[in-house]
């Protein structure tokens, strides 16, 4: 079963795999090009992303971008905009906590500025999850891929999860996951990809597709 699953996904992965890698360049290009409102922007999208739909949660987050509310909004009036989502009143918080963290001394967004100088990727994610209220190893991870960093790291939703037991990756979906198993499942999927000579980016991005339908973000 599982070298049949492995078939059939690479088949869809040769298919697909121009699309994928288009995808990931424009990823690594929102950084390159991108200013601090951008990327703040993709972290604030990560943000909504918890236990909803990631076309809701960028539909929310562009309309708080294009009224301008995610940079200068209180929690009553982002809250308006995330019926889309779940949880809408801690994440309205979470934003507006975001926005006042990522500022300085003048009251200018600067999360790419801030971010990129705390270090290598592994030590990026360890410090959006350690003080980003409403991030943990998955949404941390979900960011840095979107802002093209993902060469090496996994966005263990349970659409991936469910996938990597398919494939024989792991056993079964854990019931939780804390910061310890979340690295090790990462591990095993990143020995995995080396086996089999698809990118972790790629990977991610394939398993995304084969349970949602298109390459999305």
């Amino acid at each position: 079963m599982e070298k049949e699953y492995f078939d059939k996904i690479y088949k869809v992965y040769t298919d697909i795999k121009d699309d994928i890698e288009k995808r990931l360049e424009e990823f690594k290009e929102s950084w390159f090009s991108g200013n601090n409102e951008d990327i703040h922007i993709e972290l604030s999208f990560c943000i909504l992303t918890p236990q909803s739909k990631a076309r809701n949660a960028w539909k929310a987050i562009t309309e708080l971008r294009d009224n301008r509310l995610l940079f200068t909004g209180e929690e009553e009036d982002i809250v308006e905009y995330l019926n889309v989502v779940r949880f809408k009143n801690n994440k309205a918080k979470n934003l507006v906590l975001l926005r006042e963290q990522m500022k300085n001394s003048g009251g200018e967004i600067i999360t790419k500025d801030f971010i990129s100088k705390i270090g290598n990727v592994f030590e990026m994610r360890e410090w959006l999850v350690k003080h980003v209220r409403g991030i943990a190893y998955k949404e941390a991870s979900h960011f840095l891929r979107n802002v093209g960093f993902g060469d090496d790291i996994a966005i263990l939703d349970r659409h991936i999860l469910r996938n990597l037991v398919r494939l024989g990756v792991i056993e079964e979906i854990p019931k939780t996951i804390n910061g310890k198993r979340y690295k090790e499942i990462e591990e095993k999927m990143r020995k995995y990809c080396s086996k089999t000579s698809i990118p972790m980016d790629n990977f991610d991005l394939l398993l995304w597709y084969l349970e949602a339908g298109e390459i999305f973000k």
